[in-house]
């Protein structure tokens, strides 16, 4: 709890496995009075009056903290919350807000995608790396108790000199491109709209209109495109059985970009190589998933933005817009309705 006069944000927990980060609870209790969502549904019948009458320690609660997609944000929770003015939401993805319910109740929301892009990016390239060169086989092999002898012809694919497929070229899939160059790759990408001519040379980018040519082409397909109604399972049966029966998926958006039924099936029968995921739907999958059983996919859980500095940037770009928004100034990386 922060002190009287602090301006209430509602949090989901303070640290634990599903709370904010432990790390910044400090700095965050130095300008706001954190509220977490058990204390403030062990307090509703109390706190809906003071809040309506500005008193009490609860004396308003302008703002919810969402991280980690948590509290969820529904009609009942904005209809408890007369006073609320926004909504700070950590990293990019905003699938689990309903943006148009939000802004019918006039309150504001941000999200932090600057902060995301580069460790999100540096998780795509080790993934790429991870699935080319067979690092997690190679690792159980290593350690195996059953391991006498290190087959001299258990091999990889190259990555210097492969064609790497951007499939959303946005802050996270620009970065990606400007990695790969190190490597000496040819990068093809597809957007909605082509990058600026100067942008596409400053990495060696050639735009393909359509994501066939793209898929027919790539050795590594990397998915680093946002989740919207058009992009859910952008990647199907269809999709999959145009890339190179050498090719390799990897996917740092999120997991319903993927039919992971058809990606399950190329995988078992060789229709693509192998697939890296930081994503899945749901997360996690259930232990029992076949995919979990497959030795040509790499799967981490979720963790593109999961660095000590990439969610420090985070918090402070939230606190930003927050304290920004209470004093009626405009919300860095406010997010408009399109």
């Amino acid at each position: 709890m922060g002190e009287q006069g602090l301006a209430g944000v509602l949090v989901s927990a303070l640290g634990g496995p599903l709370g904010v980060c432990e790390e910044h609870v400090g700095d965050l209790q130095k300008h706001f009075c954190l509220i977490t969502m058990q204390e403030f549904l062990e307090n509703k019948t109390q706190l809906g009056p003071k809040i309506q009458a500005v008193s009490g320690i609860f004396s308003w609660l302008p703002t919810v903290y969402i991280w980690g997609g948590r509290p969820t944000i529904d009609r009942e929770l904005l209809q408890s919350l007369p006073a609320l003015k926004i909504v700070a939401n950590s990293g990019a993805g905003l699938e689990h807000l309903d943006l148009k319910l939000i802004a019918s109740f006039g309150v504001k929301v941000a999200n932090t995608p600057r902060a995301v892009s580069s460790p999100t990016a540096d998780m795509g390239m080790a993934l790429l790396l991870a699935a080319a060169r067979r690092v997690v086989e190679g690792h159980q092999l290593a350690i195996s108790p059953d391991t006498e002898n290190l087959p001299i012809n258990w091999m990889g694919q190259e990555v210097t000199g492969a064609t790497l497929g951007i499939v959303g070229m946005g802050n996270i899939g620009y970065k990606v491109a400007q990695r790969a160059r190190a490597f000496e790759m040819k990068i093809l990408y597809h957007n909605r709209k082509c990058r600026k001519l100067e942008e596409e040379e400053a990495v060696g980018a050639t735009y393909c209109e359509r994501l066939d040519d793209l898929l027919q082409q790539a050795d590594f397909v990397m998915l680093a495109v946002s989740l919207t109604p058009q992009t859910q399972r952008l990647i199907g049966r269809r999709e999959l059985r145009l890339m190179k029966p050498t090719a390799i998926l990897i996917n740092i958006g999120r997991g319903l970009l993927v039919d992971q039924d058809a990606l399950l099936e190329s995988l078992q029968t060789g229709v693509i190589q192998a697939a890296a995921l930081d994503v899945t739907h749901p997360e996690p999958l259930p232990r029992d998933h076949p995919l979990l059983k497959l030795k040509n996919i790499t799967l981490t859980p979720h963790i593109g933005s999961a660095t000590h500095q990439a969610r420090r940037q985070m918090m402070e770009n939230m606190v930003e817009s927050i304290r920004a928004c209470l004093k009626g100034l405009p919300v860095p990386n406010e997010v408009l309705l399109k």
